[in-house]
């Protein structure tokens, strides 16, 4: 038993052995190892520490195996030799079979380019363009004489021939010869040397096109900017011009063909695969455009219709192939447009929206694994490089670099970007991209997401445990995700450390300040980069916003010094909004108010979610920073969890009852509701903004309106309750009931936030009181209601309109029910049926108000319908009131009260519904118009297709008044004409920068669609 175990462990030490270098399936590898192939290797213990030491040992013995194998008996043992003697060829050959399978498989199929490892180490230590060029050429050029290589064609030639350099490439980076940004600009000049000898190609294909013009291919994007990735899209740009004496046209036609076959001799999948694709889509007018312009009509459309992006791409613009003066031309005639793209008048709506763009267009189920585009990943990086680039570039030569870490070291040298940001941005780049090229060697395939796959990252992992700053060595999987969030949570606050920081440096006037900038590294801006800095983001005047930066920032105390953390920040999403400024100036305001409270600045520090949501709601528009200017201290809702849910009826009510019940007058009783309605009002504005009410628009729209009503509905009720009580403490009991009946949006629940309250009251003496001294009080009463509500102060007014009341601004402000019974059964109109049709108690005594309802019910939902004679008169008045009512120079297609689609066509169709069928449809008796415009629908009034087309017009209409009324602070019916107002609206309708045209548009063909339908239902037509 003894000997058996004493056998067995002598069997298993290879295996211990094994697994303790690292690999996984021990069995498997003493089986290779054992492989007549591997003769006389597999008990050398320096090639197994060497196997050991590469990123997946397994993948590489198995690509020595295979490689070995394919060599004839004298190469094999050539390069066995090799391997023993030589321990950099060791090292790059292994590191190379260990990283990438893909490399593996071309090895064992070409086995004889393991020389390249050799000869690209001897002949340069930094091979560039030239090198590759002379490898590829020679390589193409022999595969079509007498006797040379074996390939049968060129195009398969070049692709032997890259991979063979792209072997060499990632032998020096995989053993440490070469950093990312060597490795980089390797791969760019071998895409530029590929191009070349795609181009020599094409042209001795067609000698005729080759002579008739001159064409210069310019690299764009990482390729342009010496930053190649290993597997990528190699973007260009083509521009020819004609040689002497042959036409325009004719030279431009040759250069397309020259252009077109360059790209495919790339692109197209041979038997040897494909190298990589040629994108020319940045090229003017992208893939509809000439694949081919002259320099001239490059210059024509960048000068004339080129959009910012296109001045961003073309920053990396450098020529990598073809006729080298053409290129050199082309790069010098665009960079005077480049570097004054930044002063351009949508420059800061065009980049945020490109910016949008690729964060939106990321799959969810990818973003937590996007090195490149996703929160924290290379794009950012990229993305600020180039913004601050494009500002200061402008005057500053030294910033105009196409390459993203030298460009991000000149921005340090300049003093535009803190030392030690920039080399905490350099770093976190540099790993992002060196994990980036690992996952991309495996399989060579073009891909940013880390893998799924625990093998997959095992090898991750290992290839970069020299870069991994992680003490753990336990789970290197676990460290690899560590160092990656680590570097993500860095590059994530990359916005605010590169824009705004450096802004308060330029405002910091105090010694104190001054030492700290010098401590920390920052950036010291100048006073005019700053205003550059902030003009170019978006803010209308620097000048104003440095002021308040400064007033903010500066000092010594504790509040200035939690303002230096937020304000970086807090910039940073006022830029975001339609108006910076306003913003930024709207939080000096409350911080000016609230500054020395002990949480509120507590509160924004601690509490991220309260920042942002305070920074949106201020730049947002103009109503809710109004409403909490009033009393910052409503700030403290934002840190509520539960603080921007609008309160119902009922707590309203209770909440001012109370208050009324506590003040001393009647004055002081509806100060306190209107106070409670204004704090309620930047409760529900500023959750509506923040998107807080509901997901869906339309039910959002509702819930605001709800809220809204509630609350009008709660300040009528206090402020009778003070109006009476003041009545009563000057005259004794009040001899009459009241009751406040709610009309138009009120009484419909759809008020907006401009919306007055459109009321009716109605009295009835108490037994025994004189009808007189009745109507007296209830006027008094109702007359200091009405003046208390509107009187001025600091809360904002609840304006009472009582002008739906029988006779108009003529008659009596308040009837007893018996003299409203009266008058509606001798003198009511047709008009006065329809406006009773959203007639709803809201106020006062309950049981007055229902006897009130049960009054108009036969008015409103008459039993015989519409009489011909009262159809005919409710259509010229509506013809008239679009004819006499549109204010003078209004557009009816954008009017959202009167215009054509708007809210009055469809509740003037909605309502005549009701008038003609209300008595036989009880679903229509309802005082909310999408309520009766779904009962008409079910009851088969109207098509379900119209009900639908009314309702989304409506619906809009109603949406484009609140914004307008949430961005300007005050009511409007039609869109804003100031273009910052106008952007506020887009936004608050869900439009991105740059999209206010799209919202136009929209609301017009949504309401056109809306009057077609209106003008068959209403009018008959």
């Amino acid at each position: 038993m003894a000997v058996e175990e004493r056998a067995g462990s002598r069997t298993s030490r290879p295996e211990i052995r094994l697994v303790r270098r690292g690999f996984t399936d021990p069995d498997q590898a003493v089986r290779r190892l054992a492989e007549p192939a591997l003769q006389g290797l597999a008990a050398d213990p320096v090639l197994l520490d060497a196997l050991g030491a590469t990123a997946d040992p397994d993948l590489a013995l198995l690509g020595l195996t295979r490689l070995l194998e394919a060599l004839d008996p004298h190469e094999r043992h050539t390069l066995r030799d090799t391997l023993t003697a030589s321990k950099p060829l060791r090292d790059r050959l292994l590191g190379v079979l260990g990283a990438s399978a893909a490399l593996g498989d071309h090895l064992a199929r070409h086995p004889r380019d393991w020389h390249a490892l050799v000869t690209f180490e001897l002949r340069d230590m930094h091979p560039g363009r030239a090198d590759f060029l002379g490898e590829l050429s020679r390589r193409v050029w022999a595969a079509a004489e007498p006797g040379g290589d074996a390939v049968p064609r060129r195009a398969d030639a070049l692709r032997l021939a890259y991979r063979r350099c792209l072997l060499a490439i990632a032998a020096r980076d995989l053993s440490g010869t070469t950093d990312l940004a060597q490795t980089a600009a390797e791969l760019a000049d071998l895409a530029g040397a590929t191009l070349q000898t795609a181009l020599d190609i094409a042209a001795d294909e067609d000698p005729e096109a080759a002579v008739a013009c001159r064409l210069a291919i310019i690299g764009m994007g990482k390729c342009g900017g010496r930053e190649l990735n290993y597997v990528s899209d190699v973007d260009v740009i083509f521009v020819a011009e004609p040689c002497e004496g042959v036409e325009e046209q004719r030279a431009t036609q040759a250069a397309t063909r020259l252009a077109a076959r360059t790209m495919r001799l790339c692109s197209d999948t041979t038997g040897e695969g494909a190298i990589w694709p040629v994108d020319a889509n940045l090229r003017p007018e992208g893939r509809n455009g000439p694949l081919v312009r002259t320099l001239a009509s490059h210059l024509a459309y960048y000068q004339r219709w080129a959009k910012t992006w296109e001045f961003q791409a073309l920053l990396k613009a450098r020529p990598v192939a073809g006729d080298a003066d053409l290129g050199a031309a082309y790069t010098e005639a665009i960079a005077p447009l480049v570097w004054q793209a930044a002063a351009r008048e949508n420059f800061v709506p065009d980049v945020q929206q490109m910016r949008r763009r690729v964060v939106d267009a990321i799959p969810v189920t990818e973003l937590d694994r996007q090195l490149k585009l996703g929160p924290g990943g290379l794009r950012d990086v990229e993305f600020s490089v180039q913004l601050l680039q494009l500002v200061h570039g402008r005057t500053d030569e030294a910033l105009r670099s196409a390459n993203t870490l030298e460009a991000l070291a000149a921005l340090s040298a300049g003093g535009y970007v803190g030392r030690a940001d920039a080399a905490s941005l350099d770093a976190a780049y540099r790993f992002l991209r060196t994990l980036e090229h690992r996952i991309q060697l495996h399989r060579l395939r073009r891909t940013h997401l880390m893998p799924t796959d625990q093998a997959d990252q095992r090898r991750l992992a290992r290839s970069l445990a020299t870069r991994i700053n992680d003490d753990t060595r336990d789970d290197p999987v676990a460290a690899l995700h560590r160092e990656w969030k680590r570097h993500a949570v860095e590059v994530r606050r990359l916005h605010e450390r590169l824009f705004y920081r450096p802004l308060l440096d330029a405002v910091a006037v105090l010694p104190v300040a001054e030492l700290e900038v010098a401590e920390t590294g920052a950036a010291g801006l100048s006073t005019e980069a700053a205003r550059e800095r902030l003009a170019a983001l978006g803010y209308a005047d620097p000048a104003a916003a440095l002021r308040h930066i400064s007033a903010l920032a500066s000092g010594v105390s504790r509040k200035a010094a939690i303002q230096r953390t937020l304000l970086p920040v807090m910039l940073g999403w006022f830029a975001d909004s339609a108006d910076p400024d306003a913003g930024l100036l709207n939080f000096r305001q409350v911080s000016d108010a609230l500054g020395r409270t002990p949480w509120y600045l507590r509160l924004l520090r601690d509490e991220g979610a309260a920042a942002e949501q305070l920074a949106r709601v201020l730049s947002a528009g103009r109503l809710a920073p109004d409403l909490l200017l009033r009393a910052p201290e409503a700030v403290a809702m934002l840190g509520d969890p539960q603080g921007l849910v609008p309160r119902g009826r009922a707590a309203l009510e209770q909440e001012i009852l109370a208050a009324v019940g506590r003040a001393p007058t009647a004055a002081a009783g509806v100060a306190a509701a209107r106070s409670v309605r204004r704090r309620e009002l930047f409760r529900t504005s500023a959750a509506d903004l923040l998107g807080r009410l509901a997901d869906d628009p339309a039910e959002a729209l509702e819930t605001a309106a709800e809220a809204l009503t509630a609350l009008n509905t709660a300040t009528l009720q206090g402020a009778l309750r003070a109006s009476i009580a003041g009545w009563e403490d000057r005259n004794g009991e009040l001899p009459t009931r009241l009751a406040v009946i709610a009309m138009g949006r009120f009484g419909g629940h759809e008020l907006g936030y401009g919306s007055d309250a459109d009321v009716m009251f109605v009295h009835e003496p108490l037994l025994g009181m004189l009808d007189e001294d009745a109507a007296k009080a209830a006027h008094a009463v109702i007359h200091d209601l009405r003046a208390l509500l509107s009187a001025p102060s600091t809360e904002p007014p609840l304006l009472v309109d009582a002008d739906l009341r029988p006779e108009g601004r003529q008659g009596p402000l308040v009837r007893t029910l018996a003299s409203y019974a009266a008058y509606y059964r001798r003198w009511s109109h047709a008009w006065e049926s329809q406006a009773l049709l959203r007639a709803e108690p809201v106020a006062g005594d309950a049981e007055l108000g229902e006897r009130f309802r049960a009054l108009i019910d036969p008015l409103r939902y008459p039993g015989t319908g519409v009489p011909e004679r009262d159809l005919v008169e409710i259509r010229r008045i509506k013809a008239r009131i679009e004819a006499e009512r549109l204010p003078r120079g209004a557009d009816p297609t954008t009017h959202t009260k009167i215009g054509r689609g708007g809210l009055a066509d469809v509740e003037w169709t909605v309502q005549l519904l009701q008038l003609q069928h209300g008595h036989l449809v009880p679903a229509l008796r309802t005082t909310r118009t999408r309520q009766a415009l779904t009962a008409a629908a079910d009851a088969g009034l109207l098509a379900r297709e119209d009900a639908e087309v009314l309702d989304a017009a409506w619906v809009l209409a109603s949406r484009v008044r609140s914004a307008v009324m949430l961005v300007r602070g005050r009511p409007g019916d039609s869109f804003p004409g100031e273009a910052r107002e106008l952007a506020g609206v887009a936004r608050y309708l869900g439009y991105g920068a740059g999209h206010t045209g799209e919202l136009v548009d929209d609301y017009r063909r949504t309401t056109r669609r809306a009057r077609k339908v209106v003008e068959r239902l209403f009018y008959g037509y």
